[in-house]
């Protein structure tokens, strides 16, 4: 519970982080860089000046859309739907996307993050201003809209074949229940089947994999931006805050660019485990 709740309030400052955070986060003050925590600045300021609680709350705020973008399409609705498909209807089907499961889950995934993300941020960013150009939508790319796209895209292509297979797993034992060859019996169609009988019966595996999920999500997100392909400035993001604040000098000399971030985020991922540890106890034990 208690993990449960310091992660609800991560992700409600991440959600307000526009209405709570006492400056903007690309807020630049070069008549004050790099100082300590003082009462203007509560957590200290970066090189720049820039406020560092502002960029916490902000890049707190990017954890929440991508881990909450990831889970939404990649997991729930690619993992679960192939899952349910894959586990109920069997033969070609089945080999098809448990195939293309295997091609995905071959792979390296840092390294292939690594390089659609470097090869296709400047396309996607072209892509976004030239719907600027040709909407009413303004402030697209300045919003990191373009970094939230294409790391959220490229998240959801990896991350749904692990949720999938798990739900094909207790699909396929389900399927040969007598339930659901009542159903079949009646004359249910596969749809109705798959979302009134064995989507339920597998709510607490989705419910797992969500939980364990959001922590392999934002631990990769943040090593992505660390590697600079990532969420791209302006955006604030953990992973760069890291990686302004790593080396010996610069640690020794300011310690606060690193033990910031580096609290915040061990807080979380430690959050995620706990949680996750302790939700998949409490449905074993059941």
């Amino acid at each position: 519970m208690v993990a449960l709740a310091a992660i609800i309030i991560f992700y409600f400052v991440g959600i307000s982080a526009h209405w709570i955070a006492p400056y903007s986060p690309t807020a630049i003050d070069l008549d004050r860089p790099l100082e300590g925590p003082s009462a203007d600045h509560w957590l200290g300021t970066d090189r720049i000046g820039r406020d560092m609680l502002s960029r916490v709350m902000y890049s707190a705020r990017t954890t929440v859309i991508i881990t909450t973008t990831v889970i939404l399409s990649g997991s729930i609705l690619i993992g679960n739907g192939l899952g349910l498909l894959a586990g109920y209807k069997g033969g070609a089907i089945d080999n098809v996307i448990m195939r293309i499961g295997d091609a995905f889950a071959g792979l390296p995934a840092l390294v292939m993050l690594v390089l659609i993300n470097a090869t296709l941020g400047p396309r996607v960013t072209e892509f976004v201003r030239w719907i600027e150009d040709n909407s009413f939508l303004d402030n697209l790319v300045q919003s990191g809209f373009p970094s939230y796209l294409l790391v959220g895209a490229t998240f959801s292509l990896f991350f749904w074949v692990g949720t999938a297979r798990i739900i094909r797993s207790q699909v396929l034992q389900l399927r040969e229940r007598d339930f659901i060859m009542a159903a079949e019996s009646l004359g249910a169609r596969p749809q109705r089947i798959i979302i009134s009988h064995l989507l339920p019966n597998v709510s607490f595996l989705i419910i797992l994999a969500i939980s364990t999920g959001l922590g392999a999500i934002a631990g990769s997100e943040l090593v992505l931006t660390w590697f600079g392909v990532g969420v791209q400035p302006p955006t604030a993001s953990f992973g760069a805050m890291i990686f302004d604040g790593s080396g010996a000098r610069t640690f020794q000399a300011h310690p606060h660019l690193l033990l910031v971030p580096g609290f915040f985020v061990t807080m979380l991922l430690f959050g995620f485990s706990l949680f996750g540890d302790a939700l998949n106890d409490a449905v074993r034990s059941r």
